[in-house]
């Protein structure tokens, strides 16, 4: 189970008035916070904190203050394919792109730069008309994904399908039909992509949020999901990550196995 940090996104007041303000310490202290946590990857999101025409430039320097203090790999996050460009030119290690659409344009734009930088590409299941209901049309896009993936030479273990759960509190017929498109993603191909789901929108604006995000989690995982971009500083939550791979027998149990979790 990975675990993408969610917390360096420009839409937290403290990580925008850094953006704004080219202050690299709540950056840095989100960076080191979430690996101690439990993050495998690093999530980076400018966000709307940075004006379109400059997220280019944050993206270097978003990378660059990041990797002053850590290791981890990240996960370049943005619409604005130029900026996610820029940060790639600078990463230490292979990243990840966070992500592309079921769109042919988007596609050619997005999956030749994840071959060229190394990088790892989150795909979603939706094209411009927006996220279908059912399993069954996620898939359908899925499929074009995987198609990409093989069209431009992307290895298909190193694409994340993300079947994009919507809150509960307003699209609650959703979360049963992303289990099953993540059930049906392993079936499109040898080897499968991976999947990955943005964990926190299944309980946004919820009063339930810890609870919603440690059970969904938990029904996802035994469903076949690999990666979650999520809270890695919910205690909890990372130690249902934990205990999921044990149970189903992904990891090799011993009496440590929270702690050994946190330190891979």
């Amino acid at each position: 189970m990975i675990i993408i940090g969610e917390r360096i996104n420009g839409m937290f007041k403290d990580i925008g008035d850094a953006l704004r303000n080219k202050d690299a310490k709540p950056l840095q202290h989100w960076a080191l916070k979430q690996e101690e946590g439990g993050a495998h990857y690093l999530d980076v999101n400018s966000g709307p904190a940075v004006p379109k025409e400059e997220r280019p430039e944050a993206y270097e320097w978003m990378v660059k203050v990041i990797q002053e203090v850590s290791n981890l790999p990240l996960c370049l996050d943005s619409t604005n394919y130029d900026a996610i460009e820029a940060g790639l030119k600078h990463l230490k290690r292979p990243g990840m792109i966070n992500s592309v659409p079921a769109e042919r344009d988007k596609i050619e734009r997005v999956f030749p730069m994840a071959v060229q930088y190394n990088a790892s590409l989150i795909g979603l299941t939706m094209d411009k008309v927006g996220i279908p209901k059912d399993a069954e049309n996620r898939i359908v896009f899925a499929m074009e994904l995987v198609a990409a993936a093989d069209e431009f030479g992307l290895p298909t273990d190193e694409l994340y399908i993300d079947p994009l759960i919507l809150p509960c509190n307003v699209a609650q017929e959703h979360a049963p039909e992303v289990l099953e498109a993540i059930r049906m993603v392993k079936t499109l191909s040898n080897p499968a992509p991976k999947t990955v789901l943005g964990l926190s929108n299944v309980s946004q604006k919820s009063p339930d949020r810890h609870l919603i995000n440690r059970t969904y989690l938990a029904m996802a995982m035994a469903a076949g999901l690999d990666a979650a971009i999520m809270d890695a500083n919910d205690d909890d939550l990372v130690d249902v990550a934990a205990t999921g791979q044990i149970l189903l027998n992904k990891s090799i149990y011993a009496d440590s196995y929270l702690k050994v979790f946190r330190q891979r």
